[in-house]
């Protein structure tokens, strides 16, 4: 009877330990599986109305941030310039081989076409640019890249109509040791304005602004 009833006992313990190994092995194996699904189901809790774009839009201003000076002085004057574009990264690619190609349009960014706003006159290479909203997209070149302001605004995309555009420029590329994940375009300021400065990998080329 007690031989019957310890043989009882230790299989109930056997098969109990082995339950629990199974139970423990489950929500390890889960995760893993379940990354991706879980990333989904909170990207649908957070992000409901909208999807996240993994080319973030970003604006730059001429001075920079201008939004957070006009704060601490509301009767500041308006802004020089400001560029509104969004901002693809490399993501491990290269830059002229597996994203842009030599003397092919470019939009200067990702999503929407870019941007620039002139909030006065402006003088670039010795042409006189009306204050206003422009698209600004490139012909980049190994060398040299075109960049060229046009009236296509609010437009998706880029769809060159040179009928549109207002003016071309012809500008040098320099080559850093500094490479960038994320293209980038910031105003320096220069004695004369600023240089619109578009940089990306280890490509960087400057648009000089006279205001």
């Amino acid at each position: 009877m007690r031989t019957s009833a310890l043989l009882l006992l230790i299989c109930f313990l056997s098969f109990a330990c082995a339950d629990k190994k199974e139970n423990d092995k489950t929500p390890a194996a889960d995760t893993i599986k379940g990354d991706t699904a879980s990333s989904q189901r909170t990207e649908k809790i957070f992000n409901s109305l909208a999807p996240v774009d993994i080319s973030p839009m970003d604006i730059s201003y001429h001075p920079a941030d201008y939004p957070k000076l006009k704060m601490a002085k509301p009767d500041m004057e308006p802004p020089l310039a400001k560029v509104i574009y969004s901002r693809p990264h490399l993501q491990g690619r290269q830059l002229f081989h597996d994203v842009l190609k030599y003397d092919e349009p470019w939009r200067l960014g990702a999503n929407e076409a870019t941007e620039i706003d002139f909030y006065g006159v402006v003088l670039i290479q010795g042409k006189k640019i009306k204050a206003g909203r422009y698209v600004i997209y490139s012909i980049p070149g190994k060398d040299k890249w075109t960049i060229i302001l046009n009236s296509n605004i609010d437009s998706w995309g880029l769809h060159p109509d040179a009928s549109k555009d207002i003016a071309r420029f012809t500008v040098p590329v320099s080559q850093t040791t500094n490479a960038i994940e994320y293209f980038t375009m910031i105003f320096q300021p220069t004695k004369t304005g600023a240089d619109l400065l578009m940089a990306w990998d280890n490509i960087e080329v400057k648009l000089p602004i006279a205001f």
